[in-house]
């Protein structure tokens, strides 16, 4: 009997992209210092010096995610800083090979006492057959607070693409001194793209955005003044510490459209220049 030859199942030696990257700051004197900046395999960090709020943009290198890669971002903010958080472009989770695990995205930000941080990563893009599992947590001591926002594509309508088979999990935790404030889980499968509900029809990309900090549910009137763009439906909610505005849009143009306009009204500082229309 023969052997087997040694590329007669690629499918098994495929390579997979592994990634971590790492920062750390502090305010020193008022200034904001870079204390620990790690990186490793297909996940970086850049620190672009483009005004007096210190900007960090994570890269995913392999220019995409499938089936068994992982990725890793985090950011550790300290005591009394301030700093804003995004990624360079959107991230795109393409097809997956059929049997392979899903691809891990984990992010963990930490926010000392008394510090802000607006995580805004750029879209996520899911391509037919992707199959993603993410998970981010950010962690706030006494008198931190945070702005993140998530923003989820399903398939490029310019390109005609429609999804009809996909394994997406999102959960999303806010975090104060160990204990949850907010708690935001996401599951798609296939199953579930084929029964959409009413409301959903024809939305194939939505988003949330949230503020999580004492006072934060104050600027749920501002947030409304906001929602003017046509073709995004949405609403705003504010509570104990919180404000939450959920969004979607037959599209992800007019949808980051709106999420700018938000952040025109919700920010005091310039958005990342990535984010740049």
């Amino acid at each position: 009997m023969l052997d087997r030859h040694p590329f007669s199942n690629p499918a098994s030696r495929m390579q997979r992209a592994r990634g971590e990257a790492f920062v750390g700051l502090v305010s020193d004197a008022g200034r904001m210092r870079l204390t620990d900046l790690r990186q490793a395999g297909s996940a970086k960090a850049m620190l672009p010096r483009v005004g007096t709020l210190p900007e960090v943009v994570f890269l995913n290198t392999s220019g995409g995610l499938t089936g068994g890669d992982e990725m890793s971002f985090a950011l550790h903010l300290g005591a009394g800083g301030r700093a804003v958080a995004t990624t360079q472009t959107a991230e795109r989770a393409y097809r997956a090979s059929e049997g392979a695990p899903p691809a891990i995205m984990n992010v963990h930000h930490k926010v000392g006492a008394g510090a802000w941080l607006d995580w805004l990563p750029q879209e996520t893009i899911l391509y037919e057959a992707s199959s993603l599992a993410r998970h981010t947590i950010i962690d706030l001591e006494e008198g931190a607070g945070c702005m993140l926002v998530e923003t989820v594509v399903l398939g490029r309508a310019a390109m005609g693409e429609t999804l009809e088979t996909l394994t997406f999990s999102d959960r999303r935790e806010v975090r104060r001194k160990g204990k949850p404030v907010l708690i935001e889980p996401l599951h798609l499968d296939t199953a579930r793209l084929m029964r959409k509900t009413p409301a959903m029809i024809p939305a194939r990309a939505f988003a949330t955005l949230a503020i999580v900090g004492q006072g934060a549910e104050d600027a749920a009137d501002r947030a409304r003044s906001a929602l003017t763009v046509e073709g995004v439906t949405a609403a705003v909610s504010g509570f104990d510490g919180k404000c939450i505005v959920r969004m979607m849009a037959a599209d992800g143009w007019p949808l980051r459209r709106q999420i700018l306009a938000l952040m025109g009204v919700l920010r005091r500082d310039p958005m990342p220049r990535v984010w740049q229309i």
